[in-house]
């Protein structure tokens, strides 16, 4: 069976002033990496003889929707994926995770779909990949992290990612907990996707027990998620300059504002997930230097 899943290095960086460590999950493997790798990682393990397609729903630029067709094409399945809409400005100018996808094979289809209409040879993958099976893989990343703080001698640990489902930051408190580690070993994340009263039901949908939920932490103002945010913008700037690390432009910003925004969390030492996502940044990146010229920064001495 198809192994990429080996462990992620962890570097030491400094942002503001502050130090972190850094697990690098954007390095796993060239194409099937971070988060979205953790929680495929299930389906590229076990077998399943009778499956021949894979079938999910999201959006045109979704992370997902790229990593599982690089699934698809490993195991050598059909990729179907169906959205609500696709920009005309996209049909005409492929690029991103749209575009990977499509040369992986990605059948997209801008229409809805039942699931009581999918047959036995296909397998469902939820939206982001929120479902159960993400738990398997995400274990894996939770038993890298407590081999490294044991062969380092760091008992207390304070781990930060942001989150859209929040499959990956639930799953991980959880295994923490399931190995004992849980007592000074905490997970903390922000929501990107909605508020925290939307992110706290998601976490319900999939674990109904909240001594395996995260603590989620927000910023005080109402953020809209894929809104561009000149704040999002500049700290993804200063990160690439300060640490010389790429960061994705859709999450990532939102989660280190989070993490600078609440120092309380930095009493201990901070491990902060890279979980890639990066691709996306061939979308997102042109529609901020439209929106804030690069000048204006330079001038407000970010850059």
């Amino acid at each position: 069976m198809l192994d990429v899943i080996n462990s992620s290095v962890i570097d030491v960086i400094t942002f503001e002033g502050h130090s972190f460590y850094l697990k690098r999950d954007d390095l796993l493997h060239p194409e099937f990496s971070g988060n979205k790798a953790r929680k495929f990682h299930y389906f590229l393990k076990n077998n399943f003889p009778n499956i021949t397609k894979i079938v999910s729903y999201g959006s045109a630029q979704s992370n997902a929707m790229y990593s599982l067709s690089v699934l698809a094409k490993m195991r050598g399945w059909e990729f179907e994926y169906y959205v609500d809409h696709i920009a005309t400005y996209l049909l005409d100018n492929p690029h991103g995770n749209y575009a990977k996808a499509i040369k992986n094979g990605m059948l997209i289809k801008e229409e809805e779909f039942s699931v009581e209409k999918l047959g036995s040879n296909v397998l469902f993958i939820e939206e982001g990949g929120r479902q159960k099976e993400a738990e398997y893989g995400i274990r894996v990343l939770a038993k890298e992290i407590i081999d490294w703080q044991k062969e380092n001698n760091i008992k207390e640990l304070n781990i930060f990612l942001p989150s859209g489902t929040g499959t990956t930051a639930l799953f991980l408190q959880k295994a923490l907990f399931d190995m004992n580690y849980s007592q000074y070993t905490h997970v903390y994340t922000n929501p990107c996707v909605g508020d925290g009263t939307y992110l706290k039901k998601q976490f319900f949908e999939l674990e109904y027990d909240e001594k395996y939920h995260p603590i989620i932490v927000t910023l005080d103002k109402k953020h809209h998620f894929a809104k561009l945010y000149r704040e999002n913008y500049k700290i993804w700037l200063k990160l690439q300059q300060q640490t010389g690390v790429v960061f994705d432009l859709l999450y990532d910003p939102l989660g280190w504002r989070t993490l600078l925004g609440n120092p309380e969390i930095m009493d201990k030492p901070i491990l902060y997930i890279h979980q890639g996502g990066v691709l996306g940044n061939e979308s997102m990146l042109p529609r901020y230097e439209r929106k804030y010229k690069k000048e204006e920064l330079e001038n407000e001495n970010i850059l």
